[in-house]
């Protein structure tokens, strides 16, 4: 992302959440092989050998499909970027793909509608426009998004003219 010609008034960039580090990627990597091999052995003092590959399948699938999803998550992003012009709301989905959309911040109003049970909505609205922010975020840290570019908002709608001749020198 190119530095923005005018000064930045507010900037967040809004991740979803992402429990499995790599540390605890190869703790669970250690956890089902372990399990896997203790019913493996416990298959072949059966007699019940021809399960292990079916067993060691599901450990490899198991495993892929949770470093797809670590992978494809630490790609998605949401960045709100407000400068005196305009409000930049560029998203990157789980493929990489780009989206930038660009709002007048005189004109954008935040919303954010409470849903007991679930994390609630934050939306922006500007000139018949509205779109959704911070999709991936929690309850508590839409509230905190929604009541941070609400005061930068506010500010950027509130100019501080300097004039020298108005000055009590």
């Amino acid at each position: 992302m190119a530095p923005p010609a005018e000064p930045v008034l507010f900037q967040a960039i809004c991740t979803p959440p992402r429990s499995l580090t790599p540390v605890g990627y190869r703790a669970l990597v250690l956890l089902l092989c372990a399990c896997a091999g203790l019913t493996g052995l416990l298959f072949v003092a059966l007699g019940a050998w021809p399960i292990l590959p079916f067993l060691g399948g599901e450990v490899l699938f198991a495993l892929g499909l949770v470093a797809l999803h670590a992978r494809r998550s630490a790609r998605s992003s949401e960045v709100l970027l407000l400068t005196p012009g305009r409000l930049a709301i560029i998203r990157t989905d789980q493929r990489g793909r780009r989206e930038e959309m660009s709002l007048d911040p005189y004109w954008a109003r935040l919303t954010y509608l409470e849903d007991p049970g679930h994390a609630g909505v934050l939306r922006i609205d500007s000139r018949g426009r509205t779109l959704e922010i911070g999709r991936d975020l929690a309850a508590e840290e839409k509230k905190s998004l929604h009541d941070a570019l609400h005061d930068a908002l506010s500010a950027a709608r509130r100019p501080t003219f300097d004039n020298p001749q108005l000055r009590d020198d």
